[in-house]
């Protein structure tokens, strides 16, 4: 729930102060290069206090993101320390909780109905509120920083490797989504990009597209990456399937909402 504090400041407040220090530094450091310059004097004693720092603020925010009312986090901790059964006067009419053989209520079957009683009562703007949190909340700090260097709409390169056919075709893919973008973010685990990026495109933040001529510097540069390396040495015959990655609208919307870059304004 949304209590609020001695000071007039609830859950939600601190939530929202939370993600915008974690995303300033997030995003500074994407938007600057900062990981690029690890070799300068000091700059790699600086560059693990602002990793500490962001550690910390990320724990904290998916702290406080669970104090917030969450229907289906508090649906499943009630349900699952209910010791009676079901009431189903509690719910609407059409949204019934199912007990189970030994009379108490099923978790998941009262979390659905949770969400359901919540579907009511939201509107446009709440709703996509609430859908925004859920999104921030599997989000990992380094997807973060994908997200925040994609922000801008610039196209990234993307190679999946596959095995090559007798025919020419394509076999197995034995690395899909790798990119540049990792380096260009700054992320911790380069060797985690592919999975960050193909986690994103599921998400439906991020969109991947054709080949774009423009990027061949940089797909050279992606050639040479120590992950496409090691993932060519798995086949006999590699090919290599060229693509490019850019912000998708739901990205571009979501990246809107929660930047913390950006004046606070309605989702509508």
């Amino acid at each position: 729930m949304n209590a609020e504090r001695p000071n007039g400041r609830g859950a939600a407040d601190d939530v929202a102060d939370l993600a915008r220090r974690a995303g300033q530094l997030a995003g500074w450091a994407a938007r600057t290069g900062f990981a690029l310059g690890r070799k300068l004097p000091g700059v790699e004693t600086a560059e693990r206090g602002v990793r500490q720092v962001e550690r910390q603020l990320l724990t904290e925010l998916r702290r406080r993101l669970d104090e917030v009312d969450d229907p289906y986090h508090a649906a499943l901790t009630a349900a699952s320390a209910m010791n009676r059964p079901a009431v189903p006067g509690n719910v609407p009419a059409a949204v019934t909780l199912v007990p189970v053989r030994d009379n108490h209520a099923e978790p998941l079957r009262a979390a659905m109905a949770e969400l359901l009683n919540h579907s009511v009562g939201f509107g446009r703007e709440r709703a996509r509120e609430y859908f925004y949190a859920i999104i921030l909340r599997q989000l990992t700090p380094d997807e973060a920083r994908i997200l925040a260097a994609l922000s801008d709409g610039s196209p990234f390169p993307a190679v999946d490797v596959v095995e090559r056919t007798g025919l020419g075709g394509n076999g197995r893919v034995v690395l899909r989504n790798a990119s540049t973008v990792g380096k260009a973010a700054g992320v911790s685990l380069p060797d985690q990009v592919p999975g960050y990026v193909t986690r994103l495109i599921g998400l439906g933040l991020v969109d991947l597209d054709e080949e774009v001529p423009s990027l061949e510097t940089q797909y050279e540069i992606l050639m040479t990456d120590e992950t496409v390396r090691e993932a060519e040495k798995h086949v006999r015959r590699a090919k290599f399937v060229r693509r490019t990655i850019h912000v998708s609208r739901l990205g571009a919307q979501f990246w809107q909402a929660c930047d913390p870059a950006s004046r606070p304004h309605s989702l509508g």
